[in-house]
């Protein structure tokens, strides 16, 4: 995926085979670990002594405590610093572009840094200058080539290092920009260990190479070699900062494809493959749900609003809602509009009160609004904040919709059918859910299973990193329950492997107590905006049963939850397989390569030792796994909603004889007692 060598030869846009722009030949001129919880439980009958004991070692565990104590130097003029703007970035890479990573996950940010070079590209192309991008990705060097305007000559160093400086201010220049904040191309040059920016524009060109954020060469001067107005950019991640990352070409191909869906004319070449819709968003749901729709996939196209939609015989909502070509995967303003806008709209065209949840369940809708001012609630753009533009949103939604069922008169029954289907399925639920209920308050009023924390989703910022914890088994429930911090990490401990629910009807949950609780845990029964935790994490064995139960936990949400899982909520403990120690150090492994370098690196005389279970590891030395600071979880991902149905036909549905077949040839050699 990363192109070949022919590839990699190729010239673009004036920059010839060894990266040098052609046409000046001829020119004239360590994050601190947080502390474990230290929370406990009153013992009646406690010694004095025994409690002080208690608050000993409580103080022991303060990080700060092993730090020393520094003296306070005294606060004259000297000591009062100043970073300028791309150091600050540098420092608080956080703040610019949400998180770091190695480029495993899709929202890492090396990915952040092509999408904030990428959309000033696209800003061009909105305004109606430039059809086409170039981009390449080899070695770790990125390079993107738009056929814009050009950054003003004068300004080229400003645009890239200046903080609050850029025509993204000027509506005149940029009227439905997505960077409007005047920091995206500032954050890529800070976070590079290379970064070049080369600014054509009627035969003259300015050219700016920096590194790490510091100006190292600049020239300006006439072409004489005829070049197209343009900027040409090229930078390489810094490893100081990103330490050892790699890109996956699928997560960027997904990105390409959501420029090319949400600007219809444009073409995005990534190292010679070309991206480029005709039908915007159409193609979108077309590429995400390929031949599941219930009927012919919707849309409605205004000036500055477009949305596609179709029902599929899912239970969930999916939705892609996007502002100004900025992917908002929080959604905001506009999604919950678009939302209010359709059940609207379906009850105004078939003179009916449908309820909101029987309108919308098993909808997938994309969405996409151009808006003069987004407000967004951080740099990372991930939700719409604008409060001004929900009476129109709701009202063309409301009217566009209307107008394509008058006109699509066989698919508005077979949404009619649909919502019939899902009325009737709701009221038949409705008894299973009350006997379940009652069911429950016979047995407790609490939900035994769980092991609560204090703050949730909903507490604002306190429950915004709130997590639960899914385990299997007393024993590994035990140990993090003995080491979590219960203001914001919760469990939920399985008895064991839960029942497969795959092709089970809705309302075998409520039948089955193990599942009823964890569904009344995560707090979605009656609907996932009511969602309990910022995290769903799955922490089980990492052993043959437990990846089987892990699968289970999976089948469940996503055959009845979807929506948790494709928004994000949804990942994986990683825990280590192996210790590797000696007198002297403790290595942890999370992989036979990394125990094989650990035991090369402390020599024959180190001890290893296999973690079979979470239950195996001392809670001494488990409180690392689950702290703010080192804890490892990846994320449970879905590159198309198309891809769901048959991965779990065939991993959890019926023995076939080609799952069969796939288990005798992939079966593992060494299999777990």
């Amino acid at each position: 995926m990363g192109g070949t060598k022919s590839e990699s030869k190729k010239t673009v846009a004036g920059i010839d085979e060894n990266g040098v722009f052609r046409a000046w030949g001829n020119a004239k001129t360590k994050s601190v670990k947080a502390a474990p919880s230290t929370s406990g439980t009153f013992v009646p009958g406690t010694s004095a002594e025994q409690s002080a004991k208690n608050l000993l070692k409580a103080k022991e565990a303060d990080p700060a405590a092993s730090s020393g104590k520094k003296k306070v130097a005294e606060y004259t003029d000297s000591q009062v610093q100043h970073l300028d703007a791309l150091e600050h970035i540098r420092l608080r890479s956080g703040m610019y572009i949400g998180r770091l990573g190695d480029g495993s996950n899709q929202n890492d940010g090396i990915y952040i840094l092509i999408k904030e070079i990428i959309d000033n590209s696209v800003d061009e192309f909105i305004v109606g200058f430039g059809n086409r991008i170039d981009v390449t990705i080899n070695d770790n060097r990125v390079t993107v080539r738009d056929y814009g305007r050009g950054i003003p000559l004068g300004k080229v160093v400003d645009c890239v290092s200046e903080i609050n400086t850029g025509a993204k201010y000027n509506d005149d220049v940029f009227q439905f920009s997505v960077g409007m904040n005047g920091v995206g191309t500032k954050a890529v040059n800070a976070l590079s260990s290379y970064f070049r920016v080369v600014s054509v524009r009627d035969g003259q060109c300015a050219d700016a190479v920096f590194e790490k954020g510091k100006l190292k060469a600049q020239k300006k001067g006439k072409l004489k070699q005829e070049q197209p107005n343009g900027t040409y950019f090229e930078f390489v991640p810094d490893e100081e900062i990103f330490g050892k990352y790699s890109f996956n070409f699928e997560f960027i191909e997904k990105r390409m494809w959501n420029y090319a869906f949400l600007n219809t004319g444009l073409t995005i070449v990534l190292n010679g493959k070309e991206f480029k819709s005709e039908n915007g968003l159409l193609d979108l749901l077309h590429s995400e749900i390929d031949s599941g729709s219930i009927y012919d996939i919707g849309s409605y196209r205004g000036e500055h609003l477009q949305f596609s939609f179709t029902h599929t015989n899912e239970y969930a909502e999916n939705y892609f809602s996007f502002v100004n070509g900025q992917f908002t995967s929080d959604g905001g303003t506009h999604l919950n509009a678009f939302k209010e806008g359709f059940v609207r709209g379906i009850n105004d065209f078939f003179h009916s009160s449908f309820k909101a949840e029987d309108v919308r369940a098993g909808l997938t809708a994309a969405v996409l609004v151009k808006v003069k001012d987004p407000v967004f609630e951080s740099q990372t753009k991930n939700k719409l904040g604008n409060t001004d533009i929900r009476a129109w949103i709701v009202a063309e939604t409301q009217s566009g919709l209307d107008d394509w069922l008058h006109k699509n008169p066989a698919s508005a029954q077979l949404i009619q059918d649909k919502i019939r289907q899902n009325e009737k399925l709701r009221t038949d639920l409705a008894s299973v859910k009350k006997e379940a209920k009652e069911a429950a308050k016979r047995t407790s009023l609490n939900i035994a299973k769980l092991k609560d924390c204090k703050y949730h989703l909903g507490d604002g910022k306190k429950g915004e990193n709130s997590m639960v914890f899914i385990t299997e088994g007393n024993s590994a429930s035990g140990n993090i329950n003995k080491t979590r911090d219960v203001s914001y990490q919760a469990v939920f401990s399985l008895r064991g492997k839960p029942e497969n629910m795959y092709g089970k009807k809705p309302g075998e949950i409520y039948k089955n107590d193990e599942l009823y609780q964890l569904m009344c845990a995560l707090g979605v029964e009656d609907s996932v905006e009511n969602l309990r935790y910022s995290k769903i994490v799955i922490a089980t064995d990492a052993d043959n049963d437990g990846f089987h139960i892990r699968n289970l936990v999976l089948t469940f949400l996503l055959g009845y939850y979807e929506e948790l899982v494709t928004s994000g909520r949804v990942w994986i403990l990683e825990t280590p397989l192996f210790r590797v120690r000696n007198k002297k150090e403790n290595i942890y492994c999370y992989s036979e390569k990394e125990r094989d370098a650990a035991q090369k690196k402390l020599g024959k005389s180190c001890e290893t030792t296999r973690f079979k279970g979470l239950g195996e590891i001392d809670p001494s030395e488990f409180s690392q796994f689950i702290e703010p600071g080192t804890i490892k979880l990846t994320p449970v991902e879905v590159q198309a909603l198309k891809n769901i149905p048959p991965l779990l036909s065939f991993y959890m549905g019926k023995n076939t004889p080609e799952r069969r077949d796939f288990i005798v040839n992939n079966l593992l050699q060494d299999i777990d007692a």
